[in-house]
Formats: C-alpha cells, structure tokens, sequence
C-alpha cells in the first residue's frame, strides 16, 4: 500500500494559496485530488498528490518557501483529534513522546522521532521516501507546522538552538531566518529541532488527566483497527452509542476519526454499509434483549435507539415478519421470567 496522509495535512489550503495569488481548485484538481478535500480534513488522500500538490503551488506562485511558509500559516490545525490527546498530557515532553507514538495515525509517510541527550533535545521529522518531487516543500511544511506546536505547548519561549534540514536551502538564508529565527544546518542528516531538554519538563496550562485518559484509550482503539475489521468495530461503536439515542454515520465517523465519506468507502470495500450494520445491530440486540430480559418494549425502543415504541414496532415487524410480542413468544427461553406487557 503507498503512503497516505490524513486530508487535514492540507488544512488551510485554500486561504493560503489564494494569498499566493494561486488558484487552490485548480491545483487540487490537476494533482488529481478532489477540489472540496480540504473540507474532508479526515479522508486519507495519497501522500504522493500532496506532495506534488506542495510542488505545483511552489512553481506557479514562483515561492521556493511556500511549504515552510504554507506550514507556520495552518499550524496545529493540521493534527486534528491527536490535538486534544497531545495538549491535555502532563507536560511537553509527554506531548512529544505521544505525538512521535501516534504520528502514523496522521500520515503514515514519515517518522517523528524525540531523543534526549543530556542538556539537549532533538525533535526530528523523517520522510519514508526522500525522492518525491516536492519532498523538500513537504519537509519544511512539517517544519514550520512543528515551529508552530511548540510555540502553542509552550508559548513565547520557545526558541530552538538549531533548526536543521536534510536538503540545501531553496532561498537566501536570511529569509528562513526570519521566519525561524534560529540558528540553521542544511544538507543535515535529518529534518530536526535541536533544544535545551529543559523545555521537556514545562507543564501544559491546558492539561486534563482524565480527558487524555478518554483520548488515549479511543486512539489506542483505533490503532488497533484495520480495514478488514472495520465492519465489526462500527458494531461494537453503534452498541456503544445507541442507548443514548438516534445514531448517525456523521457520529460513528466523528468517534472512528474519520470521515463520513471515508468510513462508508471502507464499508462498501469490505462488501458491507452503515444502514446494513445498524440493522443488523439492532437486530441483534433486539433478539437478546427479548429472550434474556424482562425491559418493556418502551425500553427496548429507546436502547435501540428509536424515537418512540412505534418506529422500532415497525422496524421489527420488516425484519422479522412478525412483532416482539409474537418473536418474543416464539423464542423466549422456558426459564426465563414470564413475557413483559407490552406498553
């Protein structure tokens, strides 16, 4: 499988280049991307296109800096949900280590990589593949968007030691200057932030320790989930999520990172849909439900997450040919309490 980003990695895209005096509908479209992929921040796009998406822009806005630039303009918004897992640890070198651990739920292209060495720090950025055309606009990208977490983790303290990059530098040294503000090395071994290791143990203002236990136990769910496995943890999700009320894709999506769009796609892959999941969800849970409880029927409605007795008597009666009472008759266990009374 090729590398992918999440769409998110073109955050911004469209305010930016027009600000370059490019047309961003344009440049989606002959790299081949959706024009409207910038407002599906979730779908996964190939990591190719988004380089080559970086490249085009750079040549027709005549900008050799547009990535870099492109990335201290969208800054952190480029993260999405890992966002809130990173900014509620306890402090920024927790931030990094999760954000190196889970970077591969964003993009699966590169490696971020945190090492400690005595006084010092090294926040590293590494491509899988070195070759693409636009790589370089790609890698400062990632630069600028890490200048711009680490002012937000820590504010206006933050001043690295040393900026470095892998390539040689594709504008005068004094513009990258300006916009970073730090000692630089190109033709490096590594695209990386070198500085003072102290700044590891400044506590986050915006921590909260059960926030990012919540985060971190659905990340870690999520990492844990392939496509082929997709059908039958949109299942556990919807049994999850249905006692609180009506369920929707957009929900399902919101709680699985991804996008409506995305997560059906990945269904109709896997020769399912949502509307055939949720079916056969409620199906399910309405089947134990009246063989191994005694809730009323009311009850049972609200659990599957229907409006009112009607809607799920309605439901029943088109999956089963008959209603719960007559199901519920046919099926009950001989020891099991005797039958509610249906409202």
């Amino acid at each position: 499988m090729s590398d992918i980003s999440r769409a998110s990695s073109l955050a911004r895209f469209y305010e930016f280049a027009q600000s370059q005096g490019i047309d961003p509908y344009e440049i989606l479209s002959e790299v081949g991307l959706p024009r409207d992929i910038a407002e599906h921040p979730e779908e996964l796009i190939s990591y190719r296109k988004f380089t080559a998406t970086l490249q085009l822009s750079a040549q027709r806005s005549a900008n050799p800096l547009f990535g870099l630039q492109y990335g201290l303009f969208q800054g952190v918004s480029v993260f999405g949900p890992l966002l809130y897992l990173i900014r509620n640890t306890s402090n920024v070198g927790q931030a990094l280590h999760e954000l190196a651990h889970y970077y591969h739920l964003h993009s699966s292209a590169a490696q971020v990589v945190i090492e400690v060495h005595g006084n010092h720090a090294t926040l590293s950025y590494t491509a899988e593949e070195q070759s693409l055309p636009g790589q370089r606009q790609a890698a400062e990208l990632a630069m600028g968007v890490g200048h711009q977490l680490m002012r937000t983790l820590i504010g206006n303290r933050w001043q690295p030691e040393t900026v470095m990059f892998q390539h040689a530098p594709g504008a005068p040294l004094a513009m990258y200057r300006r916009m970073l503000g730090a000692t630089l090395q190109f033709n490096s071994t590594h695209n990386a932030w070198l500085f003072d290791s102290r700044f590891m143990n400044i506590p986050l203002e915006t921590a909260d320790a059960e926030l990012h236990r919540l985060m971190r136990q659905h990340v870690d769910t999520l990492e844990r989930v392939t496509v082929d496995q997709l059908p039958d943890h949109v299942q556990r999700v919807l049994r999850n999520l249905l006692p609180k009320g009506r369920v929707t894709v957009e929900q399902v999506a919101e709680y699985l990172v991804l996008s409506p769009r995305s997560l059906q796609r990945y269904l109709a892959n896997e020769g399912t849909s949502f509307k055939i999941l949720l079916d056969e969800t409620r199906q399910a849970m309405a089947r134990r439900y009246l063989s191994e409880s005694t809730i009323s029927f009311t009850q049972l409605a609200g659990l599957l997450g229907y409006s009112d007795l009607s809607a799920f008597s309605r439901a029943f009666q088109n999956w089963f040919d008959m209603s719960p009472t007559q199901w519920q008759k046919s099926n009950r266990q001989a020891d099991t309490p005797n039958s509610p009374e249906q409202d």
